[in-house]
């Protein structure tokens, strides 16, 4: 494996690499990596020649009172799981290397990115789309891989995707869990061992929601009531979203009648935890779905 800082760098080597014939996949990444991040690795293997994963700390995606000097980091150790997993290229640069000067260009899609995770995180998504965008101009991969947990990121991405005509398929890879269902993130390493198991809440809620929703229940605000009200039992967890939304416009919905997304924003402790599930949906279970977007062959995020 290649370890990478520089743009200009990567951008020969790719260059050459892609004149051969090669594909390329990315697989964009904050560092810290756990095993969700690694079935991505897994999936841009499978479908590419040549896997380029980035590790970049983006602090544009990060308020000022937000954990961006306190994230976990520890190159050293993602190189050597990145190395055993077989991947191509490291790209990690520092932030001088994003971003030699202050940014005014700037990638928003603010009607979705102000829903949701954003409604509590103002400027969030801008500083993701914006990042994500740069990093498909300097890989210029064919295919891109990012986790369902961030569902709301995911439709986002596709739609910034389909708006600019950027000639990348975003794939979106299911939730990887730990053995009690809680959605693996790097942001768990701040947890306690109380808030751990009190973090199982979240995924006991998107159970509860699904049971809801399979019993009948087709009103989207009683449903946010209740699982409002379930995630109370757990003392130490306190909701900031629990949404209702279309499965693929993440729009406010009158009746459970489509398939919806359920999502969590949930602080435990100082640690926010973000979980998601699509109810409603037959194909869950078994089958590809669509996330937020028209699902053209060939562009469509797809599970």
């Amino acid at each position: 494996m290649r370890v990478f800082q520089s743009i200009d760098e990567l951008r020969h080597t790719l260059d050459a690499l892609r004149r051969q014939g090669r594909t390329v996949g990315l697989v964009p990444t904050m560092g810290y990596l756990h095993d969700g991040h690694m079935e991505l690795v897994s999936r841009a293997r499978a479908e590419n020649d040549i896997v380029v994963v980035s590790i970049f700390v983006n602090p544009l995606q990060f308020g000022p009172a937000e954990d961006l000097s306190k994230y976990p980091r520890d190159l050293e150790r993602d190189a050597t799981m990145l190395r055993q997993a077989g991947v191509n290229f490291l790209f990690s640069p520092g932030v001088g290397d994003m971003y030699p000067r202050p940014m005014l260009a700037v990638v928003d899609v603010p009607d979705l990115g102000r829903e949701l995770e954003g409604a509590v995180r103002p400027g969030h998504f801008a500083g993701v789309a914006t990042v994500v965008c740069k990093l498909f101009n300097i890989v210029q991969p064919q295919t891109a891989y990012f986790g369902e947990k961030d569902y709301q990121q995911v439709v986002i991405i596709k739609r910034m995707v389909d708006d600019l005509a950027v000639p990348v398929r975003v794939i979106s890879v299911p939730t990887v869990r730990d053995s009690d269902g809680l959605a693996l993130s790097s942001r768990n390493v701040y947890l306690s061992e109380a808030e751990r198991r009190a973090a199982v809440i979240v995924p006991q809620t998107l159970d509860e929601a699904e049971r809801l929703v399979a019993g009948g229940l087709a009103d989207p605000a009683e449903l946010e009531a209740k699982l409002t009200a379930f995630l109370s039992r757990e003392p130490l967890a306190k909701p900031e979203v629990v949404a209702v939304r279309d499965a693929s416009t993440l729009q406010p919905v009158t009746s459970i009648a489509e398939p919806v997304v359920v999502a969590l924003f949930v602080r435990v402790g100082s640690t926010r935890l973000l979980d998601n599930r699509v109810v409603g949906d037959n194909r869950v279970a078994g089958g590809d779905r669509v996330i937020g977007g028209r699902g053209l062959p060939g562009k469509g995020v797809t599970r």
